[in-house]
């Protein structure tokens, strides 16, 4: 059991990585308190010791979302390590693959798809160099993917990023660091707080990007009727609990209930 100063240390962390792209609202601070207090030790669990975490073992019943989350993560998918998803290198890749993939079949739609983009315009591997393709070739064809909003999308956000000098994956990743970044990232139209978190995700970084398989995952475990930015913490919550990385333990329960291998 984690002394009085590491739960606390845990939960300093877990309130920065939260905070660091929006403020906490009253249900990330009620859950994170309820997680801190649900045991006289100060918490009901620890990533090493798993008690009090599953109904019908010996312990305390999960209470919250964050307990109930995390003793199902731990129930299907395990102790870990998870490991996160790699994402891309060529940004005409990111900027599609994050434009594209919503409500699609990931591994027999979009993958094959953002693969073959990469071979076919090697020199869209900046944002500049994908823009310049923009300009002159046609991105429904080269996907083979006919949709006029989702191509309109990509090119929203490419000439977004390119106006704010964002031209590499680095480039990306450091951008959405910064709060206002991501702000005016989703006032693109059509671009959601998931898509914001999805593009982090696939330069690098380590979020928590809720989509119809981490909602299914979610309701398996009672954890229901939350706004995207209430889950999105609940499972940023459960990762500090069980002493994940955010995006590994993401892209573990895609993957599970994508069926992905």
């Amino acid at each position: 059991m984690p002394s009085v100063l590491e739960r606390i240390d845990r939960a300093r962390h877990t309130i920065s990585f939260v905070s660091h792209f929006a403020e906490p609202d009253s249900f990330a601070l009620t859950a994170l308190a309820q997680w801190l207090d649900t045991s006289p030790g100060g918490m009901a669990t620890t990533a090493e010791d798993g008690k009090g975490m599953e109904s019908g073992t010996e312990g305390t019943t999960p209470s919250n979302p964050v307990q109930q989350l995390a003793a199902h993560i731990r129930d299907q998918l395990g102790a870990g390590p998870f490991s996160q998803a790699d994402g891309w290198t060529h940004m005409g890749a990111v900027i599609s693959d994050a434009s594209f993939q919503a409500r699609s079949r990931y591994k027999a739609t979009i993958l094959p798809r953002i693969l073959a983009l990469q071979t076919a315009w090697p020199d869209a591997a900046t944002v500049k160099g994908f823009q310049a393709r923009l300009a002159t070739d046609d991105l429904a064809t080269a996907m083979n993917f006919h949709h006029a909003r989702k191509v309109a999308k990509a090119h929203n956000v490419t000439d977004l990023l390119a106006a704010h000098g964002v031209d590499t994956r680095d480039d990306l990743r450091a951008w959405l660091d910064i709060q206002p970044n991501r702000a005016a990232l989703r006032a693109v139209k059509d671009v959601g707080p998931k898509t914001v978190d999805y593009l982090g995700n696939l330069v690098g970084g380590s979020q928590i990007a809720v989509d119809v398989h981490l909602r299914a995952f979610a309701a398996e475990a009672g954890v229901t009727d939350l706004r995207y930015e209430q889950l999105r913490t609940t499972y940023e919550h459960a990762a500090a609990l069980l002493g994940h990385e955010p995006g590994g333990m993401e892209h573990a329960v895609w993957r599970l209930k994508a069926g992905v291998s």
